[in-house]
């Protein structure tokens, strides 16, 4: 049975006066597609302490995006890149390393992929990187299941900016965008919004629409029910599939069945031979993603990329393939 643990994926909501918890807030098929193949990760050790902060995926490691930033004057401290957060959080490990005190009674709903948990929150003076400033707020304490990271960047403040991550030289960079468009050799996506700033991909699979939505907080691909069973339709033959266990931000575990899927069409890009874990994960039930196929796009399918740009202004990804 495989085990694939997960950032934080989805919703951190901003807290209603104490006592009680807050309310959840949100704090076209080419002519000639251009083919990726992932690696296959069914057995994958997760090194999260290594020193870098962008980490390609390979065949032994799943791919990370740590984006070096500073809080309150202090660090850089690497936060996990969570397109799936709509707010940012911090481990309880720097809380204590920066002196900030939490208050029992100031909490938040935290959403993940497999479940809900409350968790207390603490204020901060500044958190900073690149063109990204956010000023006084109050920020989640989420489980340290992070692999060494510091906490997680969500997509709260990233309105008109332009998010470059340069797989082959570990770099990332946050800017205001200029609504430059796909340079020589880049392959331009389009994307919709989803509660603000979830980024949408309409996509297809084996002849299948779907939404595709794209997180890199997260460290594997997941399906939902419906896309599970409008595959299942297409098909002549019973496929059987292997358990897989699903640890989410909230430490909650779902099991899924872990199947191989037909090509994934993203615009001009054609992910062949692709595998998931397809369940009826509570994300999708928050989002209201049950009725029609959906997935969670992780770091098993974007780690693979050369460059991967997220122009919020454009709506657009912005991807470049290696060269190999």
């Amino acid at each position: 049975m495989g085990l694939f643990a997960l950032p934080l994926l989805v919703l951190l909501a901003q807290a209603e006066p104490p006592p009680r918890p807050a309310q959840d807030v949100w704090v076209s098929a080419p002519n000639r597609p251009i083919r990726i193949k992932p690696v296959d990760l069914d057995h994958v050790d997760v090194i999260g302490d290594e020193p870098r902060f962008v980490a390609p995926t390979r065949r032994d490691r799943i791919g990370r995006i740590w984006a070096p930033v500073a809080v309150n004057g202090q660090g850089p401290f690497r936060l996990v890149l969570a397109t799936g957060a709509s707010h940012s959080a911090l481990t309880p490990h720097l809380v204590e390393k920066l002196g900030i005190q939490a208050n029992p009674a100031d909490m938040v709903m935290l959403r993940g992929a497999t479940g809900s948990v409350a968790v207390p929150m603490v204020p901060i003076d500044t958190l900073e990187i690149g063109d990204l400033l956010m000023e006084p707020r109050r920020l989640a304490i989420l489980p340290d299941a992070l692999g060494g990271a510091d906490g997680v960047l969500g997509m709260e403040e990233l309105a008109n900016k332009r998010i470059h991550i340069d797989f082959r030289h570990d770099r990332i960079t946050i800017m205001r965008s200029r609504n430059q468009r796909a340079a020589g050799g880049f392959e331009a996506i389009p994307v919709t919004f989803l509660h603000e700033r979830l980024l949408v991909v309409d996509a297809s699979m084996g002849g299948v629409p779907l939404k595709a939505i794209i997180d890199t907080g997260g460290e594997t691909t997941l399906g939902n029910v419906a896309l599970r069973l409008a595959l299942a339709e297409r098909r002549r033959h019973q496929q059987v599939g292997k358990l897989d266990q699903i640890i989410g931000s909230t430490l909650d575990v779902q099991v899924g069945t872990r199947l191989e899927t037909p090509a994934l069409t993203l615009g001009a890009l054609t992910v062949r031979s692709p595998s998931m874990t397809f369940a009826d994960f509570e994300i999708f039930k928050h989002w209201q993603l049950t009725e029609e196929p959906a997935m969670l796009i992780g770091m098993d399918v974007l780690g693979l990329l050369d460059t991967l740009i997220i122009d919020y202004r454009r709506k657009e990804l912005q991807v470049k393939l290696p060269r190999n």
